[in-house]
């Protein structure tokens, strides 16, 4: 059985992957940390939290040894459009947390997961198909970030032998969660103001097309390849993983199917458009897929018609209170 330290839990994937880990494993054996505390959260109520400022490595390490834990699931970060608007924070945060939390795992012997992400691509990657193994030359601080990240587990892995494992998550769309400051929000926020507006103005231009993913199958991802057979990794720590390429249009052209009223307009955000322009327009999975099983239950129509369905219940009964 999984003893399993989570920090971020009560990000964009924290708040719906302890909800899956305790299901999976049993609520007492799932420990979720994060540098603030919602008394009304589930994730506080129905299972052992504590609050934790991923960059204070003495006080993570008390509570993996004070829980026995034998996983480290490090979610902590700021996002990419946060990250680049406070490029130290990001550094000292996105960093400086990681390697807190490598450290734990090697001096407690325990198994580790952090998640990458298509920013740690560049504009020299290439941008169609783009390959598991390919050049990766970002030019935001959060791009940088999670390419030094790949490598630092990579050393972990190689020099002390943590069982270092990651997922470079493309946009990741969730009902759950509020958007958290990345350069793919756009993607959760147009199905909100598709229900409250029937419109919606999106900071991405037309044929910005990115790689998205439905959160249940970034959480089945997670638990896949945490309980993957080790020997058979190649690549460990960055393997790409998508579900859909699909640009603002073809977002909206998805809400139509059920809304057909619905209006996209735009305003270009320079930032983020710069960031999402840095990025490529789909990436090649194969290499997990074929290593640890990876695969997806969620198209776009799929995942359009239960995200409208869900967010259309939760919209509801936040009136209601």
């Amino acid at each position: 059985m999984k003893k399993i330290l989570v920090t971020g839990a009560l990000g964009q994937i924290g708040s719906e992957l302890v909800i899956k880990l305790r299901d999976l494993y049993g609520a007492d054996q799932i420990v979720a940390t994060d540098i603030k505390k919602h008394d009304d959260s589930v994730i506080v109520q129905a299972g052992p939290f504590e609050l934790l400022d991923v960059t204070d490595g003495k006080t993570m390490f008390e509570l993996a040894k004070k829980y026995q834990v034998d996983t480290i699931i490090h979610l902590a970060a700021l996002l990419s459009a946060t990250a680049e608007a406070k490029p130290l924070v990001a550094w000292n945060l996105n960093m400086g947390g990681l390697v807190n939390a490598l450290e734990v795992a090697r001096e407690l012997g325990s198994q580790f997961f952090t998640p990458s992400s298509i920013g740690a691509f560049g504009p020299s990657t290439p941008k169609d198909n783009t390959p598991q193994d390919t050049i990766q030359r970002p030019t935001t601080m959060y791009g940088v970030n999670k390419v030094s990240g790949e490598l630092l587990c990579d050393y972990y892995f190689h020099k002390f032998g943590v069982d270092t494992r990651g997922l470079r998550f493309p946009g990741l769309i969730s009902y759950v969660a509020a958007p958290g400051g990345g350069t793919t929000d756009y993607a959760v926020e147009i199905y909100y103001e598709a229900i409250k507006k029937g419109r919606y103005t999106s900071y991405l231009g037309k044929d910005t097309f990115m790689d998205m993913m439905y959160m249940p199958d970034a959480l089945n991802a997670i638990v896949a390849l945490m309980e993957a057979d080790a020997s058979k990794l190649k690549h460990r720590n960055a393997f790409n993983v998508t579900a859909m390429s699909v640009d603002p249009e073809a977002m909206a052209a998805a809400i139509r199917m059920h809304i057909p009223n619905f209006r996209l307009e735009y305003s270009v955000d320079p930032v983020r458009q710069a960031i999402a322009d840095s990025w490529p327009n789909s990436i090649d999975a194969t290499a997990a897929r074929e290593e640890w099983g990876f695969k997806t239950d969620y198209d776009l129509a799929r995942m359009t018609e239960d995200m409208l369905v869900k967010l259309r219940e939760k919209l509801a009964q936040t009136v209601s209170l």
